[in-house]
């Protein structure tokens, strides 16, 4: 018992070290997470992060012992089988960094669907057999051509959310879809007494890109509008101010080096179109 005391404090004594050396602690689950997989991400955050497989009492007590605000109210979101990640980089690049490292697997019964799942139309390449019964039971419709099941069209048989079925977990795996993933899940993140779930951390980068660039292009327009000058807006308002001081120039009939040409050009223009109504006139006289 002395012993197993020892390492606990051992376990504690180091872990209030990482503490006071790294301003972020990141809490990822363990669920499905294979040794090999996660040897693989320390490879990968060495030199970056420090990775440690923590017990939470544990961390509790280190989180006291360094005095940090906020343990109770991060423990309660951080509950279960966790591996802690210490970092003093950007937190939201740290939950990105787990969060696309992930890989597909076949689900298991009892998993949780973590997206709509559509069996395609098409050849299965599965003999008939006992297997049709499932196919039908999960509201499939088929025939068989070829000595082969065909799935009659595209057939939605579970959403995101749902509780993955013993007979749909059976099928899958054999018409090739994973529809699970393996890899580490953060839970939430310690910076500084602020405590940040993993809702707020996974950015959907696309949709932010995007507002970004409308933002970007209703602000340059506005400038425009408002003739504000920056060093975005600076080029584009001297061209469109050169635009239309030679608009203006040509309306006033105003004779420069830059308009005389497009002057006698729209000059000329006007005297044939003049003798050719003149012309008509006479014509019809």
């Amino acid at each position: 018992m002395s012993r197993v005391s020892e390492e606990k404090l051992g376990i504690v004594d180091s872990t209030v070290k990482l503490l006071e050396s790294y301003e972020v602690i990141g809490a990822a689950g363990l669920h499905k997470v294979g040794s090999g997989m996660l040897q693989d991400l320390r490879r990968q955050l060495r030199g970056n992060v420090t990775v440690r497989g923590i017990k939470n009492t544990l961390m509790r007590i280190a989180m006291e012992k360094a005095s940090l605000d906020g343990t109770d109210e991060f423990l309660k979101i951080i509950k279960g089988q966790n591996i802690y990640i210490f970092s003093n980089g950007n937190p939201f690049e740290l939950a990105m960094t787990l969060h696309r490292n992930k890989v597909r697997v076949f689900a298991k019964a009892g998993d949780t669907v973590i997206e709509d799942i559509i069996i395609p139309s098409g050849n299965t390449g599965l003999s008939p057999g006992p297997i049709i019964t499932k196919f039908g039971g999960l509201g499939i419709r088929t025939r068989i051509e070829a000595g082969n099941i065909w799935v009659v069209q595209d057939t939605e048989v579970a959403r995101k959310g749902d509780t993955l079925s013993n007979d749909l977990a059976d099928l899958l795996p054999r018409l090739g879809i994973r529809a699970a993933e393996m890899g580490l899940e953060i839970k939430a993140v310690y910076e500084k007494g602020v405590i940040i779930p993993r809702d707020d951390l996974i950015l959907d980068l696309d949709t932010y890109s995007g507002q970004l660039a409308r933002a970007y292009s209703d602000a340059f327009q506005v400038a425009l509008k408002a003739a504000y000058l920056t060093p975005v807006t600076t080029n584009t308002l001297l061209s469109l101010a050169v635009q239309n001081s030679r608009k203006v120039a040509l309306k006033a009939a105003y004779a420069t080096h830059e308009t005389v040409s497009e002057l006698i050009t729209l000059a000329n223009a006007q005297a044939i179109n003049l003798a050719k109504n003149v012309g008509r006139a006479q014509a019809n006289l």
